[in-house]
């Protein structure tokens, strides 16, 4: 994975949290600013650690090439 790979997966994950939590707050009834608090609320605990291990870590190929 590079980096322009990453920063997609990132962008992609974060996305998904937040309209994810507004769309559940909206289903409970929450109003427009409670919605917003949630999709905020569930974008500071995105994990992003598993990605990040993941383009740590040498892929197969990059391996073979030396």
């Amino acid at each position: 994975m590079d980096l322009e790979d990453l920063a997609k997966r990132i962008r992609h994950a974060c996305l998904e949290a937040v309209l994810q939590a507004y769309e559940d707050a909206g289903v409970q009834g929450l109003c427009a600013e409670g919605r917003w608090e949630a999709a905020v609320s569930a974008l500071r605990t995105v994990e992003l650690a598993p990605l990040l291990r993941e383009f740590k870590q040498p892929s197969a190929d990059s391996s073979s090439d030396l």
